[in-house]
């Protein structure tokens, strides 16, 4: 009686230790893993590059990588997942692996869409409010020799010593540059012309002549 009742009691273990193993090899059958990966590429003046440092997201774990500077990225999931495509500037992209694959290897190539963020204006001030500003500003004590520095500063004769002395800057020798540079092409490849027989010259001249600015200014 009691072997009858332990050969029972082991086929029944048996029994469901085997169901168990059959349940859990058709749950890894329909969730196969994939090696997925693929690059993201955007439109942009009319060429197409590579979406860099976008996020990759796998939904149902929460795993997750981010593409390189080509825009390449490879992560493993599985069958039936669906991963999120995202990054600052573009469209959120939601794509779902087929269940359907005969390998363990899937690659794709997926487009961003450009997205634009419009962000609200904001007004900076070193006070919380216009009228703080307002009352910091009258309440300001400036010292009297600011008034006369400031006056000192520009004087008439300050300011002319300024504009003698005072070098080009950047952009002003830029300037000076692409003047020079366009004087020369235009006879560029011929002699240059000279204004001593130019008619038009000789008018300025007599023009200029008659209206009284060669006389000689008197200095204040």
């Amino acid at each position: 009686m009691f072997r009858l009742f332990f050969s029972a009691l082991l086929l029944l273990l048996l029994s469901g230790s085997i169901s168990a193993q059959e349940q859990m090899d058709s749950t890894q059958h329909d969730n196969e893993v994939v090696q997925f990966s693929g690059t993201l590429f955007t439109v942009e003046d009319g060429d197409i590059i590579p979406v860099q440092l976008a996020n990759v997201l796998v939904e149902k774990s929460g795993r997750g990588t981010y593409t390189d500077l080509d825009g390449f990225f490879s992560i493993v999931a599985e069958e039936g997942d669906a991963i999120i495509f995202s990054a600052i500037g573009f469209e959120t992209v939601k794509f779902e692996i087929p269940d359907t694959l005969s390998t363990n290897r899937y690659t794709i190539i997926q487009m961003m869409s450009q997205d634009t963020i419009n962000l609200p204006m904001v007004q900076i001030f070193p006070w919380p409010s216009r009228e703080h500003f307002k009352q910091e500003f009258l309440a300001l004590e400036v010292p009297d020799d600011l008034q006369d520095r400031a006056e000192a500063n520009l004087a008439a004769a300050t300011m002319e010593q300024l504009r003698k002395n005072l070098p080009a800057d950047g952009v002003e020798t830029g300037s000076i540059y692409l003047r020079r540079q366009a004087d020369s092409y235009y006879s560029f490849g011929q002699a240059k012309p000279i204004n001593l027989l130019n008619p038009i010259a000789w008018s300025k001249f007599f023009k200029a002549w008659k209206n009284g600015d060669f006389r000689k200014r008197k200095t204040k």
